[in-house]
């Protein structure tokens, strides 16, 4: 059944940017593997998946002890500062910086391992008040601060679309993360590239692929669902 899943979301994804004219190697699909046993991750990796996406540090840090060393972690969770120290170095990206007070840990802690980070700044497009995220109007100086650390690099936006019975109801908000990084590049910031898109996404996927995301974050067996 899993395995069923994957195959026709990675379908999905493939019809999604055929009708949007792009290539399906822009696109990575992160497998959320929150709460999930190890054994399900082992079925998705052995299906060629090396992607996959914690919401927390503890049980990251666990799964990363048991898996294969090839795998490239995500931390899409809200991120504390005093877990910074467990995965600095460990991470691939960091999708969920929201404050300059978490940049500076994390600039902290990549000085203390001798390593950098990459990262993405999370926009609560939606202004949501239930969603972390710094707002649409405050994201452009955050990454103009975030910037100056040298231990991070920012290289996109993050964003969490509110859930909704329409996929049409969050296009104007893939639309507008979309511009906003758009306008962030125009600016040519030094440490920053925005060819980062990750959205975290309800019934809305196929929208968000068609708008520009280059993270598609789902999974397993209720989340591998489209439209």
């Amino acid at each position: 059944m899993l395995k069923d899943n994957l195959h026709q979301v990675q379908q999905n994804i493939k019809a999604a940017c055929d009708r949007a004219h792009r290539s399906y190697s822009d696109v990575t699909l992160i497998a959320v593997s929150k709460t999930k046993p190890v054994e399900m991750l082992s079925e998705i990796y052995d299906e060629g998946i090396r992607e996959f996406g914690e919401n927390k540090v503890q049980e990251m840090c666990e799964k990363m002890e048991v898996m294969p060393k090839d795998i490239h972690w995500h931390m899409i969770g809200h991120l504390q500062t005093n877990k910074v120290k467990y995965i600095v170095g460990k991470t691939s990206l960091i999708h969920s910086v929201d404050s300059l007070h978490l940049a500076k840990e994390i600039q902290k802690q990549a000085i203390k391992h001798d390593c950098s980070c990459d990262i993405l700044v999370e926009v609560n497009i939606a202004g949501e008040a239930s969603k972390f995220g710094t707002s649409r109007d405050e994201a452009i100086s955050l990454v103009e601060e975030i910037a100056k650390l040298d231990h991070i690099h920012i290289k996109g936006l993050m964003t969490i679309a509110p859930f909704v019975d329409d996929p049409e109801d969050n296009r104007q908000y893939f639309r507008d993360i979309k511009q906003l990084s758009v306008d962030i590049a125009q600016k040519n910031i030094d440490n920053v590239s925005m060819n980062v898109l990750s959205m975290g996404i309800h019934s809305s996927n196929r929208r968000g692929r068609n708008n520009g995301t280059c993270r598609y974050r789902n999974i397993w067996r209720a989340r591998l669902q489209q439209g």
